[in-house]
This record gives structure tokens, C-alpha cells and sequence, in this order.
């Protein structure tokens, strides 16, 4: 079936071509791949498309859908295949032919005919479900030194309900989206005087310390002790990591005392160096050292999507020491800690995925064996299942990673542990063994939210901003009726503080109608009502998010319910 779907979504995107080349003839076609949620097509043009344009497009692309045209699969040599884009005038699929010695692969449909290695269905006439989505700017190769080209994406399913369904997801996710929810519920800002770097508002801040407050509780339990390294250190020592030869254009630099310093893009040396600081013994193993380290990295203006990529987030990194042997059930021990923790808010459904060593990579092929082998076998003992990512590992070693899936059935990659026996080796670690000699330590590298920033944007779009209690910036909004019942609420208010919940009170002058839809537009999940009635009998009305009006109720039974909830 995915094969069928990747299919019908490929021969969507040559309807697409093929619609446009019919409007537009002086357009050049660079590439059009089926992708996961449907299919895009890259076009070199003058004049960006616009949504006129796109209404035409979708018009003609639904005109050869009714023709029905078969889709005839064709080769030609290499130098046929040369001189037929050349007389069409496609200097993109020209590139593509450069270099190859097999003979390629061409689709024709109609007057259409597109370098392509398939499949397709076998018809134009079943792509009768697709919606054109979205214009973008798309570098050709994904090279920024490469020409600009005008990327525009659709869908495309078996039946017009699904489709229905699809759209209806991406308007729902659009509401969610954290960028907007973040700016409506003041929790965080992006301005142009440092884009990429979030500003954390005072609810912001709030939830990032709460969260912080859960993962120190939790890692406690689990026996980390916590560090701080420097922000900045000096060249020499990420040569010395390897991160200089495989991560250098990501990194900010600056020069102190004629020296190359740089911005840590990653927690590891400054783990390292700490590591390096003692004699450590074969009893103080596992040895979990964790950090809540802020990182930089010099990711493409075009590539930054708010809390989830940004220029500056906090990782909440662990590296973890130990002896060969103790590798396994480490593993097996950071996994259930992640998973104790995505079941705390609510993320029950999550993948693992095991990468293997990437062609641009360090160490012998003996050690990323055996860190391939711990990862595989831990997993195979707790039997979850995983897919492998051939190649796709960090460059010191091969990984687990998690992938998390929201409500809404969108997956996102969130967790890590990476093996590591080569950094040990650059930093020349050592412990001393039940011999009394000193031996290389083995070493893990992982991150648990995988950043901070990241996980509050999926948890925000997860939960559409209604945080759970004990998390949430704001718990409970106090709203008088009127003026006459300030002096109520402010005691009610009193109250709740000295109890260390986190309450707003809202003493503005409008009607109590209007002070309510602003508190559910800003996601705070109780609101106690304050009038006459409530000032005569000493009570709360109670309005909540998940059951409604509760009715009147008494102050110091909601206090003592709601510090209960409010415990991490």
C-alpha cells in the first residue's frame, strides 16, 4: 500500500509538470518526487507563481486527470538521452544525465515526457483525490550556491475522503502551530534583530523552569549528577573533539588574545575536560553526568521553524562513563527513563529508529561494531521493535533515536543514545580497573527532550497550549464580576499565591463575559468567578477547561486539591 500511495503521488507530481508546461512553455523542469505527506515539483521560472497561477495549474491538472493518458515507460542511450533535453531545452535534467552509463529511464503521458525512473500508476485518470498546497523557494540540489527555483508542493490520495482528512489535519495543525500559540499566550518572541534566537516572556520562562524542575526530579532518580560547561572554548579543543571537521560551517567563532574561540554547538568536550579533571575508579561506573548546556549552531535563515529550529536552544545532555560490559544495561536503563518521561506527558506513541556509521565518520570498524551491537541488542531484549537507518549515525558512533508522534499523528525525532568509544580515545580518558591498571572508558552520549526550546513547541502544538496543570504557566485566573468585589478577589487571590500556585487576577473594567474568552484564548485551565453570591457565602464559582461550570466551592478544599495536582 505505501508503495501504491508513493506511486499515485509521483504520477500526481508529473500531472503537475505536465499541467504547468502546458500554461507556462518557457519554464525549466528540475525535479518531482513523491514525499511523505504527497509530492512536489521544482520549476525554474522569470515570474514567481502566484495564487492565480496555482488555481490554473490545479484547473489543468485536473484536465488530464480526465483525459485519462497511460503512462508509457521508455529507455534511450545516454547520448540519446542527452540530445532529447538538450532539444527540449532542460538544462536541469541535462545535470542529471551527466555522469550516468546506464542506459535512463522516461515516463511519457500525452505530449508530456519527463526523465524518470518510476513507478507510477498506470493512468493519469487515478490521481482523482489531490489539492495543490504551497509555494517555496528551493535551491536546486538543495546547494545554496545553486540556482533558486520555485517549489510547488500538493497531496494526493486514493479517495476523496482521505483527502478531506489530510486537509482537515493541516488546518487543525495550523491552529496549533506554536509559533502563533506561543505569541498569543505571550510565552515567547522571535524578532528580527536576532532571528532564530527565541525570547522567553515571563510565561515562557515559567514552563522552560518547569520543565527543567521535572527533568532534574526525574534524572535525580535515575543517578545523574548535574554539571555547567563554558559557552565558549577555545579551537585547539573542538579539533581535538573532531566537531572542527565535521560540523565547522555550524559553528559562531570569535578571536581572544589572538586565539580562535568558538560557540559550543554540542556539550561533549566541555564533558570531556570535566571527566578529565580526576583519577576515576571502575566502582564510581556507570558515572551519569548531566547538563543543561546552551548551545549555538549557525543553522540557514531558510531552514528555522521557531522553538523547533532555532539558532539557540538548551540540550539537555548526559554523558555517561562506564566499563564495556556495563554498556548494555545502560542502554536498556536510559531507555526506560525515556520512556517513564513522554509517558508523563502524555506521548504514548514513539518509534526507535538505530543508525548506523555514516561514511563521514571517526574511529576502527571493531569499536562501531560493538556500540552497533549493545544499541541492537538492548532493543531486542526489551522487544521494541526499530527500523535501521544505514549510515545516518553521529560521527563518533552509531544511535537510538525516538521518534515521537502527536495527537494528530505527526512524527518527531526527540530522544537519542549514542554510543561512543572515540572521544574517549581523543581525550585520552582513562579509569583505573580491578587490576589497579588504567583502561579506556566507554561512553554514551544522549539527550532525553533533545533540546528544551524543541520540545516545548511540540508539546504546545500536542497539547494545543492546554499544558497539564502541574505544568502550565498560568493555573488559575481570578475574575471579580465587578469593581465592588476587587477587595474578595484580591483575598482569594492572596490565598492561592501564598499557596505557591500560579494565579493572575484580573481587575480590569469590562464585563465578565469578555474577561472569560480572554482567559480561555490564553489557555488557563480554572477560572474562580467572584460575585455578590460568592462574597455572601464565602465561596469560589469554579469554571475549568475540562468540565466546565463546577458550581460554588470552598476555597481551602480547591487549595489543597490543586497543590496535589501541581506536585512534579
Amino acid at each position: 500500500m505505501q508503495q501504491d500511495i508513493s506511486a499515485l503521488r509521483h504520477t500526481a507530481a508529473h500531472i503537475l509538470a505536465q499541467a504547468v508546461k502546458r500554461l507556462y512553455p518557457t519554464v525549466k523542469l528540475a525535479i518531482g518526487p513523491a514525499i511523505e505527506d504527497g509530492f512536489y515539483y521544482d520549476f525554474e521560472t522569470t515570474t514567481p507563481f502566484t495564487p492565480q497561477d496555482m488555481e490554473a495549474i490545479e484547473k489543468e491538472m485536473k484536465k488530464i486527470v480526465k483525459q485519462n493518458l497511460p503512462l508509457e515507460h521508455f529507455t534511450l542511450s545516454v547520448d540519446e538521452a542527452l540530445a532529447y533535453v538538450d532539444e527540449q531545452g532542460e538544462p536541469f535534467k541535462r545535470e542529471l544525465l551527466e555522469g550516468l552509463t546506464d542506459a535512463p529511464s522516461f515516463y511519457k503521458q500525452g505530449e508530456f515526457v519527463d526523465l524518470c525512473a518510476g513507478p507510477h500508476m498506470p493512468k493519469t485518470g487515478a490521481v482523482k483525490a489531490f489539492k495543490l498546497q504551497s509555494v517555496a523557494g528551493a535551491y536546486w540540489r538543495g546547494d545554496e550556491k545553486n540556482a533558486m527555483l520555485s517549489r510547488i508542493y500538493g497531496t494526493a490520495f486514493f479517495t476523496k475522503d482521505e483527502l478531506a482528512a489530510h486537509l482537515e489535519r493541516i488546518e487543525e495543525a495550523k491552529k496549533r502551530d506554536h509559533r502563533k500559540l506561543g505569541k498569543e499566550m505571550k510565552l515567547f518572541a522571535f524578532m528580527p534583530e536576532g532571528p532564530g534566537f527565541p525570547f522567553y516572556l515571563p510565561k515562557g520562562l515559567t514552563l522552560k523552569n518547569r520543565l527543567i524542575d521535572y527533568w532534574r526530579k526525574v534524572h535525580k532518580k535515575y543517578g545523574y549528577q548535574e554539571i555547567s560547561t563554558p559557552i565558549m572554548l577555545i579551537g585547539d579543543l573542538w579539533k581535538r573533539s573532531g566537531h572542527y571537521d565535521n560540523y565547522r560551517d555550524d559553528m559562531y567563532n570569535s578571536i581572544i588574545d589572538e586565539q580562535e574561540y568558538f560557540i559550543k554547538p554540542m556539550n561533549c568536550p566541555g564533558g570531556m575536560l570535566t571527566y578529565g579533571l580526576d583519577l576515576h575508579s571502575y566502582k564510581e561506573f556507570p558515572l551519569r553526568v548531566a547538563e543543561l548546556g546552551i548551545v549555538h549552531r549557525n543553522e540557514l535563515s531558510g531552514a528555522l521553524h521557531g522553538m523547533a529550529r532555532a539558532r539557540v536552544f538548551t540540550q539537555d545532555d548526559a554523558h555517561i562513563f562506564m566499563t564495556e560490559d556495563q554498556l548494555h544495561d545502560e542502554i536498556i536503563n536510559i531507555i526506560k527513563l525515556y520512556e517513564d518521561v513522554y509517558d508523563a506527558f502524555g506521548l504514548h506513541d514513539f518509534k526507535f529508529e538505530l543508525s548506523t556509521r555514516p561514511e563521514k565518520s571517526i574511529g576502527s570498524d571493531e569499536a562501531w561494531e560493538k556500540a552497533t551491537e549493545s544499541l541492537r541488542n538492548a532493543l531486542d531484549e526489551l522487544g521494541r521493535p526499530y527500523v535501521v537507518n544505514e549510515g545516518d549515525g553521529a560521527f563518533y558512533g552509531p544511535k537510538i533515536d525516538f521518534h515521537i508522534k502527536d495527537c494528530m499523528g505527526r512524527s518527531f525525532q526527540c530522544g537519542t543514545i549514542q554510543c561512543d568509544m572515540n572521544l574517549p580515545e581523543r581525550f585520552d580518558l582513562t579509569y583505573i580497573g580491578p587490576d589497579g591498571a588504567k583502561h579506556r572508558p566507554v561512553m554514551i552520549h544522549r539527550t532525553c527532550f533533545g533540546s528544551i526550546e524543541r520540545f516545548i513547541g511540540i508539546l504546545t502544538e500536542h497539547c494545543a497550549g492546554w499544558f497539564p496543570f502541574w505544568l502550565t504557566p498560568v493555573q488559575i485566573m481570578v475574575l471579580p464580576i465587578s469593581e465592588r468585589h476587587h477587595d474578595a478577589a484580591r483575598k482569594v487571590y492572596d490565598e492561592l499565591n501564598a499557596a505557591d500556585l500560579r494565579v493572575e487576577l484580573d481587575t480590569r473594567n469590562e464585563k465578565i463575559g469578555f474577561k472569560i474568552r480572554e482567559a480561555q484564548l490564553q489557555k488557563i485551565p480554572v477560572m474562580l468567578i467572584i460575585g455578590d453570591k460568592e462574597v455572601d457565602e464565602n465561596k469560589v464559582s469554579v469554571r475549568s477547561h475540562a468540565n466546565g461550570d463546577e458550581g460554588q466551592q470552598d476555597l481551602a478544599v480547591l487549595i489543597q486539591k490543586w497543590k496535589a495536582e501541581s506536585a512534579i
